[in-house]
This record gives C-alpha cells, sequence and structure tokens, in this order.
C-alpha cells in the first residue's frame, strides 16, 4: 500500500500531449517555432557578442540589454528544442523532477525578463531626468547588484512553485495537454486540492509582473513629464526616441502576457484548449524573437555597430 501511495505522490514521468486536438498538424506547427527559436538564439547571440566587443556599447543601456538577451535566448531554450521533439519526433515523455526543473526555469526566467525590463526603465529615466548624473549613479557595480536582485527575487518567489506541485498527489494519470511544463497545467493533472497552487501562483504574479508593471508605469511617467518640460521640439524628440525601443519591447512582453493571463482566467471555457496552448507557446517565443529585431532596427549605436563589425570581417582577409 505505501508502495502504491508513493507512485501516485511521485509518478516517474509525465506525458506531454503537444497541443491536443491538432495532433495531425504537429508538424506544421513547428516550422514557425522552429523558425522563431533560430532567429531568437541567433539576434540575441549576436546581440551578447556584439555588446561585448564594441566599446562604444559599453553602457548601462547595453548592459541591461545584454542581461535581456541572455534571459529571453535561455527562456526559449527551455521549452523549444522539447517542443520539437514532442512535434517531430512524439518523443512525449518527461522524466518527474526534469518536468518540475523545466517548470521552474520557465517561470524564474519569466519573472526575470520582466524584472530586466523594469530596470531598463529605471534606466531611461535615470538617463533622461538626470543626464549630468547618469555614469555617476548606474556604476557597474549598480548595474551587477540590480541584475542580482532581479534573479534574486525571481528565484526566490518561484521556489515555492516546485514544492507546492511536488506534494501533490498524482493518482488520476501522468498526461498533460501542454508543449512544456507550466506550473498550473503540472498541478490540474494532480487528484489533489491546488487551490494553495493557484493563489500562489497569481500572488507571484502581482508581486513580479504587477510591480514591474507599476514600476514601469510610474518611471515613464516621470519620463514623460520631463521630456514635455523640454522647450526644443527637436529635443523632445530626440529624447523620447530613446525610449522607443524599451517600450516596443514592453509592448512584445506584456500584451501577449496579460492576454495569456486573462483568457485563462475569464475565457476558459468560450475559447478553445487548443488555442491555450499556442498562445502560451507565442507568448515565451516572441519576446526572445522580436527583442533583437526591434533593437537592431531602432536602435542607432547597435546599426552602426553590426555594420563596423561586417566591414571589419570582410576587410581581414584582404589585409592578410
Amino acid at each position: 500500500m505505501s508502495g502504491a501511495n508513493g507512485s501516485c505522490l511521485s509518478p516517474p514521468f509525465f506525458i506531454l500531449n503537444g497541443v491536443p486536438g491538432l495532433e495531425a498538424t504537429h508538424i506544421w506547427l513547428s516550422l514557425p517555432f522552429c523558425f522563431m527559436y533560430i532567429i531568437a538564439v541567433l539576434g540575441n547571440c549576436g546581440l551578447l557578442y556584439l555588446i561585448s566587443h564594441e566599446q562604444a556599447l559599453h553602457r548601462p543601456m547595453y548592459y541591461f540589454l545584454a542581461l535581456l538577451s541572455f534571459t529571453d535566448v535561455t527562456l526559449c531554450t527551455t521549452t523549444v528544442p522539447n517542443m520539437l521533439c514532442i512535434f517531430w519526433f512524439d518523443l512525449k515523455e518527461i522524466e518527474f523532477n526534469a518536468c518540475l526543473t523545466q517548470m521552474f526555469f520557465v517561470h524564474m526566467l519569466t519573472g526575470m525578463e520582466s524584472g530586466v525590463l523594469m530596470l531598463m526603465a529605471l534606466d531611461r529615466y535615470v538617463a533622461i531626468c538626470y543626464p549630468l548624473h547618469y555614469g555617476t549613479i548606474l556604476t557597474n557595480p549598480v548595474i551587477a547588484k540590480a541584475g542580482f536582485a532581479a534573479f534574486l527575487r525571481s528565484v526566490m518567489l518561484i521556489i515555492p512553485f516546485t514544492f507546492l506541485t511536488k506534494r501533490l498527489p498524482y493518482c488520476r494519470g501522468n498526461s498533460i495537454p501542454h508543449t512544456y511544463c507550466d506550473h498550473m497545467s503540472v498541478a490540474k493533472v494532480s487528484c489533489g486540492n491546488f487551490k494553495i497552487n493557484a493563489i500562489y501562483g497569481l500572488l507571484a504574479a502581482l508581486l513580479i509582473g504587477a510591480f514591474d508593471m507599476a514600476c514601469i508605469a510610474v518611471s515613464y511617467a516621470m519620463i514623460l513629464r520631463a521630456v514635455l518640460s523640454l522647450s526644443s521640439a527637436d529635443a523632445r524628440h530626440k529624447a523620447f526616441s530613446t525610449c522607443t525601443s524599451h517600450i516596443c519591447a514592453i509592448v512584445i512582453t506584456y500584451v501577449p502576457a496579460l492576454f495569456t493571463i486573462f483568457t485563462h482566467r475569464f475565457g476558459g471555457k468560450n475559447i478553445p484548449h487548443h488555442v491555450h496552448i499556442i498562445i502560451a507557446n507565442l507568448y515565451l517565443m516572441f519576446p526572445p524573437t522580436l527583442n533583437p529585431v526591434v533593437y537592431g532596427v531602432k536602435t542607432k549605436q547597435i546599426r552602426e555597430g553590426v555594420i563596423k563589425l561586417i566591414f571589419k570581417e570582410k576587410c581581414v582577409p584582404g589585409m592578410k
């Protein structure tokens, strides 16, 4: 009897079913996700390489961007390869502890991404409202401490997900209708009471997402006030143009996240389950895919760095 109870509490593995109802189209579904993953990896790794090698980009804004790129490429790497194995090779089994580990990293990294966007908003606030003290306020030690604080907050708030999920009894089976181990998707497989999981998940979302969005809103309210107080229209345009890339990154990250949360909470019965799963995957893929494109197109210093790097590479063989 104890052995049976032990197996209920901790199944050896889960089955990730991909997108239930669309099994026949798994191959076709895999193509856009594979394409986005390739762009995300190349784009973010390219940004990291450029920022590390280009002296002109050794500034606080680009250090935060490097942290965002590292978070993004790690986030999509925790889910997409596993999802492609499901779509291409029908490899649906994931070991119980591996599932919990994936769940932890998915939620920790999404929390980290939100924290970095908040720090980037504070960076823009200091740059526009206190331009003369920008370099003395945002020193390298301050940036490192801020990044570590965002990481530590995310880790500490997400660790309980693992223990809350592991304590649940799994006697309804081990099939998860998803492409990766999401906290509530795993909890709903349980035959136990997962009310605490739902409450803590909402609390963590408020402590991370709602807090960060509030900080971003306050920062941009003060930025807007400072920009509008400038006498020259050209100066106002130049000051605000430094924020456009970050604003795009905020929209790319938070709009899919809020859409996912609200459809799960309020539209669960009206929206098909496979739509929820596809949206949840796009929510993880959009920021890593689009952020490097947005910053590459809208940030002059990055464009110039890319051009300089390309021409430098072309000149090297000729010099030899």
